[in-house]
């Protein structure tokens, strides 16, 4: 019922004279109980705008509009290391606070939030809250992302990386063509491009069956990527106004090709599973194996499938991006790749310095997860000593979380933050290593985090042995992001041209 409807009800079934002082009373009510909240509640000793200490309004629009991680570390500028977003939630900036909160113990419960990301009724292994539910399906399945089986499997990732360079030489070829023919040079969406190696890498690593994004002139699988991206705008809200506007969006406002696109994800998981046995080593078997339903299972490989595409496929455009940006660092790529070919073409990848360097830089920078990522703080509160030699008590109950942004782009940790700068990790600092987390931390970090640097590492090292990136020209002068749970490229675009 409209707001106005129930005043009109009211005053209908009032003595005439009376509806005035109700409504100034009520309203006195509520703003006498905004004030005792925020100045007598449990996180009162916590600074913050006192709109933020009153209701967590402002924080849940600036999550939908996509700029949350740019206001709330400009609070953190303002307010210091601690400050209050909400009523009973808190961010904290400094690094110190990662190891407590996310891993010593086993860090801290996710929050209820997470159920947000559940699947068709199913906790997947990302979104499950209770650590037991949650144990029997990672337990099955960890042993297939230890780094030892993710370089034993990477025949299965060159593979697909192989026929993506085809690929790639296709999309170069038309963009000169273009330039040749008296026009312009054809952008090429590398975005399009990395987010069809992932799911093609991971699905044939984990599945033993290749999607074939590749071979697809558009990923039919992005509209269904994009769709659970935008889920990550109302991330924060209570599970049950979650279910409310996203069940009436899907039935009434769905993306352009949403359905299309999920159905072209179900026609591959779905005879997947049905075909899998419990005695093979495939992912889906390891979980049929440890009891898991058909129905969950499918559930579990597609939360699996979109997390490889959305992540991996942004990092790898966005470190193309880069590259073609600053082509003295792609030359020294390039130089170090060549000479550990000359000496031994077996080599580990991982162990190449300067490659080490891009791939992290471009995990810093790209940042697939930019949000705070929420836990609970425990029953017996959590005394958190900051580094600048404050202490926070913070309460049982207690929302907090770190931004990745407001690490990855600290100026006192990495000095110019927003510049792609690779030599930053050639020598560093205790503190860079600490606050550098693209796959989160801890028991609940990304799973699948060895098998995702591998595959750049395996990428990185195959676009410069091709050199891939020979006269390759970044369009726009920045790669704009929505900042919800997870990054959305503006636009679904990351494009270079070639000339």
């Amino acid at each position: 019922m409209a707001f106005l409807e129930i005043l009109n009800l009211i005053g209908r079934q009032m003595p005439s004279g009376i509806l005035g002082p109700f409504l100034i009373g009520t309203l006195t009510s509520l703003v006498l109980f905004t004030i005792h909240r925020a100045f007598s509640g449990p996180l009162r000793k916590i600074p913050g705008p006192l709109q933020c200490q009153i209701s967590s309004l402002w924080t849940l629009y600036h999550s939908y509009i996509g700029d949350e991680c740019t206001r709330i570390t400009e609070l953190h500028e303002r307010y210091g290391p601690v400050v209050v977003i909400g009523p009973n939630e808190v961010s904290i900036s400094d690094g110190a606070a990662l190891a407590p909160v996310y891993s010593e113990k086993g860090g801290f419960l996710k929050g209820p939030c997470y159920s947000n990301f559940d699947i068709e009724g199913h906790s997947t292994i990302f979104s499950a809250l209770d650590p037991a539910h949650r144990a029997v399906r990672s337990k099955a399945v960890v042993p297939m992302f230890s780094m030892g089986n993710v370089r034993a499997g990477s025949e299965k990732i060159e593979a697909c990386i192989t026929k993506m360079l085809r690929r790639f030489k296709d999309e170069i070829d038309e963009s000169k063509k273009a330039r040749k023919d008296g026009g312009a040079a054809k952008p090429v969406n590398v975005l399009n491009l990395g987010r069809s190696l992932a799911l093609d890498a991971v699905s044939s690593y984990l599945f033993g069956k290749t999607f074939g994004g590749v071979d697809e002139q558009e990923l039919s699988a992005s509209v269904y990527v994009d769709a659970l991206v935008a889920v990550g705008r109302l991330f924060f809200l209570p599970n049950w106004i979650f279910l409310a506007i996203e069940t009436t969006r899907m039935k009434y406002f769905p993306f352009e090709g949403e359905f299309q696109s999920a159905e072209k994800i179900n026609s591959f998981v779905d005879p997947m599973v049905r075909d899998s046995s419990k005695d093979d080593s495939t992912y889906q078997g390891r979980l049929l194996k440890a009891g898991v339903s058909p129905h969950e299972v499918e559930v579990q490989c597609k939360d699996l499938m979109f997390a490889g595409t959305d992540s991996t496929g942004n990092n790898i455009s966005t470190l193309c991006w880069h590259l073609a940006k600053q082509p003295a660092v792609y030359q020294k790529l390039r130089q170090e790749i060549q000479e550990a070919d000359d000496k031994d073409p077996t080599y580990n990848p991982q162990t190449l310095p300067y490659l080490d360097a891009v791939v992290r830089e471009g995990l810093r920078i790209s940042m697939a997860n930019p949000t705070r990522l929420p836990r609970i703080v425990p029953p017996q509160g959590f005394n958190f000593l900051a580094s600048n030699g404050e202490t926070y008590f913070l309460p049982p109950g207690t929302q907090v979380g770190i931004q990745i942004y407001t690490l990855h782009y600290n100026a006192h940790v990495f000095p110019d933050p927003y510049a792609f700068k690779p030599e930053r990790w050639l020598d560093a600092s205790p503190e860079m290593q600490r606050d550098w987390i693209p796959f989160g931390l801890g028991q609940r970090q990304c799973i699948a985090r060895n098998l995702a640097t591998m595959e750049l590492f395996l990428a990185m090292r195959a676009f410069a042995r091709e050199d891939i990136l020979a006269g390759a020209q970044a369009v726009g002068d920045s790669i704009e992001l929505k900042q919800w749970f997870n990054s959305k490229v503006v636009g679904e675009k990351i494009e270079l041209v070639w000339q």
